[in-house]
């Protein structure tokens, strides 16, 4: 039988049950967006994670779903298009996605990692 997996209230966990925040992976100016996350199940990778205000590169090679519950940013994606991203907003990224985060006010989202083919 599978895990089912809940996670509640997402949006109202203190940050500090998000573990300890660490720097962006190719950080992109200033200021440098620091990162917490916590992870709620194993393979496949399911959790919330949190970032604050900064640019970097993004760096996850899984296809991803995530559901935004804070705060305010931007994706602009390699091929020129730029999501507005707000609380309350899904997304889908397929594998291997690449671009740009800006994120304007501190962001919190619950995530879905879809396993490696």
């Amino acid at each position: 039988m599978s895990k089912v997996t809940l996670i509640k209230a997402s949006h109202a966990l203190a940050s500090a049950e998000l573990g300890d925040a660490a720097k962006a992976n190719e950080p992109q100016g200033s200021p440098i967006a620091m990162i917490r996350s916590k992870d709620y199940r194993e393979g496949p990778d399911a959790g919330v994670w949190e970032c604050t205000p900064g640019k970097w590169k993004r760096a996850v090679r899984n296809a991803e779903f995530a559901h935004f519950v804070k705060g305010r940013c931007e994706f602009h994606h390699e091929d020129g298009t730029v999501l507005e991203i707000a609380a309350g907003d899904a997304v889908y990224f397929p594998a291997n996605t690449r671009g740009l985060w800006n994120v304007i006010e501190t962001v919190r989202k619950t995530y879905f990692l879809l396993p490696m083919e």
